[in-house]
C-alpha cells in the first residue's frame, strides 16, 4: 500500500466526519439552526426554484390543453409549502422549514400546530428571519374561515417588510399553505432533496468509499500484525533507553499510529535518501535519533495532517462549540509543520543544556587526566560521576563510536556536528589538534574550563542587564497606570466634590 493510497483513505474518513459533524450541528433542533447553517444548503433553494419553474410550465400546458384535472393539480401544487391533507397532518406538525425571501433574507419556521374543520383552517408558526445582521423572531397564526359561500385568504410575512411572503387559502376544496416569491423546503428532506438525483449518487459513492477504506485498513492491520509485533520486540531488545522516551504528549499518542502504518510506507518511497539527509542532523542535534529515524519523523509530519483536524472536530463536538470548519485546512498545515518547530526547540534546549554543564564537565576531565587517566578513561569517569546532561550523553555516544572503530578525532568531529554550537566546536577542535601533535591535554582542558566559566559569567551578566531593560515594558503599561490611578483618584474625587 503506497503513500497516495493511505492519504486517499484518510481523506475519505476526514470528509465523512466533516459531513457528519456539519449535518448533526445543523439539524439537531430548531434553536441550533443559524444563518451559516442555512447558507450551506443553497443548492436546495436552487432545487426548489427549478421545481417551481417546471410546475409553471406544467400549468401552462394544462391551460392550453384544457385538461381540467391537470389544471386543478397544477394550480394546487404551484408554490405549495404543504396542504392540509388529513393523512399527513401528524407528519407536518413540528416540522422545520427553511426559506429565502425575494429580498434575499434567510429564515426558518416551525409548524407548531394545525387545526382543520369543515368550516375553518388554522396554522400556528414560530419563525426566525436573519435580516441585516439582526434576527427577527415571530409567532404567527394564519386562519381562514368559510363565511357564507366563500373562504377568506390570510397573508403574512416573517420579516420586517410590509409585504407578504406566505398565505393560507382554500383551493379546489383543500386548505393549502403557499409561498409568495419565496423559496421553501422541508429540512427533514435534506437527505434526498426533490429532483436532485445526483446527490443520491454522491451519497452511495461515499458509502462505497468508506466501506472500501475500512476493508483496506482492516486487511493491512491483520496482514502486518505478526511482522509489527516481531519488529517491536526487536526494538525493545535493542533500545535500553526506551524508558527515557520524551514526554511530549503529541509524540506520545501519535507514535503508535504513524510508526505502525505510515513509517513502512515512507521507507518504501523513492526519495527516502533525501529525507534522511534532511532530517538526520536535526534529530541528532535534538537527541531524538534514539527514538525516531528520519523516516519516522516524516511519517509523524504526515500523520499530523489528519491528526490535528480530528482532534479539532472531537473538541468541537465535545465542547459544543460552533467553530468554523473552514479552519481545518489551516489546522492541517499547522499539523504538518508542527514537528519542525518542535525539533528546533529541542535542538535549542539541548545546546543550552550542554553549554551550561560544559565548565563543570571540562574541569572533571582535567582532574581525571591529571590523576593519570588517558582521555577515554577520563571521559568514562566523567560519565560515572557527573549528573546526567546532554554533554554527558554526547560523551557516551563518543565512547561507543570509538569502541566500534572510529578514531578519536572522528568521534570528536561527530560530537561537534551533532551539538552544532561554537564553544563545543572550539573544544573539539582544540582536542583534535592536541591529539594530533601528542601534546599534554591537561593544561589545555584547565584553560578551556576557565575560559568557559568566564564566558558563562559574562553571559549571565548580559542577561541580567537585558532583564532590567525588558522589565520596563510591563512596568510602563501595567504597574505605572495602576499606581497613577491609586495616587490621583482621591485627588480627583476631592476636586469634584469641592465643585
Amino acid at each position: 500500500m503506497d503513500l497516495f493510497k493511505i492519504l486517499k483513505i484518510s481523506c475519505v474518513f476526514l470528509i465523512s466526519t466533516l459531513i457528519y459533524a456539519q449535518d448533526k450541528s445543523c439539524t439537531e433542533n430548531f434553536e441550533s439552526i443559524n444563518l451559516d447553517c442555512i447558507k450551506k444548503h443553497e443548492n436546495y433553494f436552487l432545487a426548489v426554484e427549478k421545481k417551481e419553474l417546471k410546475r409553471k410550465e406544467y400549468l401552462e400546458n394544462a391551460k392550453n390543453e384544457k385538461k381540467g384535472f391537470n389544471l386543478k393539480l397544477g394550480e394546487t401544487q404551484l408554490d405549495l409549502v404543504f396542504g392540509f391533507d388529513k393523512e399527513k397532518l401528524s407528519e407536518t406538525k413540528n416540522t422545520i422549514y427553511l426559506y429565502q425571501t425575494q429580498s434575499g433574507h434567510y429564515g426558518k419556521f416551525l409548524i407548531r400546530n394545525i387545526l382543520q374543520t369543515r368550516e375553518e383552517c388554522t396554522l400556528h408558526i414560530d419563525s426566525e428571519t436573519f435580516e441585516n445582521q439582526t434576527k427577527i423572531t415571530k409567532t404567527s397564526t394564519f386562519n381562514i374561515k368559510n363565511t357564507g359561500s366563500a373562504w377568506n385568504v390570510d397573508r403574512g410575512s416573517f420579516d420586517s417588510n410590509s409585504g407578504s411572503n406566505f398565505l393560507l387559502r382554500r383551493e379546489h376544496g383543500l386548505c393549502v399553505f403557499k409561498s409568495i416569491n419565496t423559496k421553501v423546503f422541508k429540512l427533514k428532506q435534506l437527505a434526498a432533496p426533490p429532483e436532485e438525483e445526483g446527490n443520491l449518487v454522491i451519497l452511495y459513492a461515499g458509502y462505497f468509499l468508506i466501506g472500501l477504506a475500512i476493508f483496506l485498513i482492516s486487511k493491512t492491520v491483520f496482514q502486518d500484525e505478526d511482522r509489527y509485533k516481531a519488529q517491536e520486540k526487536l526494538e525493545d531488545a535493542e533500545q535500553d533507553d526506551k524508558k527515557t522516551t520524551p514526554n511530549d504528549i503529541v509524540l506520545k499518542y501519535s507514535r503508535p499510529f504513524f510508526k505502525r502504518y505510515l513509517s513502512p510506507v515512507v521507507q518504501g518511497m523513492k526519495k527516502k535518501k533525501e529525507l534522511r539527509e534532511k532530517y538526520r542532523r536535526p534529530l541528532a542535534s535534538s537527541g531524538m535519533n534514539k527514538f525516531l529515524t528520519p523516516e519516522d519523523f516524516f511519517a509523524f509530519k504526515l500523520f499530523l495532517i489528519i491528526g490535528f483536524p480530528i482532534v479539532f472536530l472531537i473538541l468541537r463536538v465535545f465542547l459544543e462549540e460552533e467553530w468554523p470548519l473552514m479552519y481545518i485546512p489551516i489546522i492541517s498545515i499547522i499539523g504538518f509543520y508542527y514537528p519542525d518547530f518542535w525539533i528546533k526547540g529541542k535542538c535549542s534546549q539541548r545546546q543550552t543544556e550542554a553549554l551550561e554543564n560544559m565548565p563543570f564537565v571540562v574541569d572533571m576531565l582535567a582532574l581525571s587526566v591529571e590523576a593519570g587517566l588517558d582521555f577515554v578513561a577520563a571521559m568514562q569517569k566523567v560519565i560515572e560521576k557527573a549528573p546526567p546532561s546532554a554533554l554527558v550523553e554526547e560523551f557516551e555516544i563518543m565512547i561507543k563510536e570509538t569502541k566500534i572503530g572510529s578514531s578519536r578525532a572522528e568521534a570528536l568531529r561527530q560530537m561537534s556536528w551533532r551539538i552544532d554550537a561554537l564553544p563545543i566546536a572550539s573544544f573539539c577542535a582544540t582536542l583534535i589538534a592536541a591529539d594530533s601533535v601528542g601534546a599534554n591535554i591537561s593544561p589545555i582542558l584547565k584553560t578551556l574550563a576557565q575560559e568557559l566559566r568566564e564566558k558563562r559569567s559574562s553571559l549571565i551578566e548580559q542577561r541580567g542587564a537585558q532583564a532590567a531593560t525588558k522589565i520596563l515594558i510591563p512596568m510602563i503599561f501595567f504597574v505605572l497606570p495602576a499606581t497613577l490611578i491609586i495616587i490621583m483618584a482621591p485627588i480627583v474625587l476631592q476636586l469634584l466634590g469641592a465643585q
